[in-house]
């Protein structure tokens, strides 16, 4: 049974030029492997059609005609695998300032977060009208999503159609010191990750010998350390080929590979697709 399984700490970093963190899968990216984890992260997931199993907490139960769910913070839950397209937001509660929670206009914002500790799932009408909503904001400019991401906020506040999953009891304390480990692994990959990080260097920082890091990264994050610097630098390379005036060999470079082969490879194996074929798709997102 999955609870009993100790869940994994996912680290999770907003999109460059985002407060946070909003991605569409459509049917063939979702994993057949579901993996049991938590992250101090709010997350809200909507899976646009079919049928399926919800597993959070300690709740146990199934969902028919697609899933909305929001998630409150270090709530242990097994990632949804359902063969429909699938779109994951994921945010810090203060990813706004941290009086954004204290302005009158937010008052029931507020109260929906508080909620949202011990899961919520909604129902009705309202799950397909967030989720169109949601499934429109990851083509918006960066603007119009935060106030599409502000409507949803207040539609998810505001609406009777909903259920408490009431998977009390179970959040995950995280220990501070992995926490402020993370936070200083991360932030020294997102400055660094266009150059080589030797591992040495990254171990330095948490004052541990490199096979102890190793196994400390692994052990938290379930990637290697390597894994995750090659996750950042895929991303920023993705950005990057929106600029049709740069080559895919200076994107390579640019992103912090020295290889172009190398850099293909990772692209692909991260994305599914070539740099190419990604570049040819947003092309015709444009048109």
């Amino acid at each position: 049974m999955e609870s009993r399984l100790k869940p994994t700490l996912e680290k999770i970093d907003p999109v460059f030029g985002s407060s946070f963190y909003l991605d569409h899968f459509d049917e063939k990216a979702c994993d057949d492997k579901p993996q049991w984890h938590f992250h101090p992260e709010y997350e809200i997931v909507y899976i646009a059609k079919g049928n399926g199993k919800r597993h959070i907490g300690d709740h146990i139960g199934r969902y028919k005609d697609g899933e909305l769910v929001f998630l409150g913070p270090n709530l242990p839950h097994l990632s949804f695998t359902a063969k429909s397209d699938k779109v994951v937001l994921q945010l810090r509660e203060d990813f706004l300032g941290q009086h954004f929670l204290s302005i009158p206009e937010i008052s029931a914002v507020k109260h929906l977060f508080a909620r949202a500790k011990t899961g919520l799932a909604f129902t009705g009408d309202t799950k397909h009208k967030i989720g169109t909503l949601l499934t429109q904001m990851v083509k918006m400019p960066p603007f119009e999503r935060l106030v599409g991401l502000l409507q949803v906020l207040q539609m998810m506040a505001t609406t009777q159609e909903y259920q408490s999953l009431n998977a009390n009891g179970f959040a995950v304390e995280v220990n501070p010191q992995d926490q402020q480990r993370m936070e200083q692994i991360y932030q020294h990959v997102e400055e660094n990750f266009q150059q080589s990080i030797p591992l040495e260097e990254v171990a330095k920082l948490i004052n541990m010998t490199v096979p102890a890091f190793c196994r400390y990264f692994k052990k938290l994050t379930n990637r290697t350390f390597t894994q995750v610097v090659n996750e950042f630098r895929i991303t920023y390379a993705s950005r990057l080929l929106q600029n049709e005036h740069l080559s895919i060999a200076a994107i390579s470079f640019e992103s912090g590979f020295n290889n172009l082969s190398h850099f293909n490879k990772q692209f692909r194996h991260i994305t599914g697709v070539s740099p190419r074929e990604y570049r040819k798709g947003l092309r015709k997102l444009v048109n």
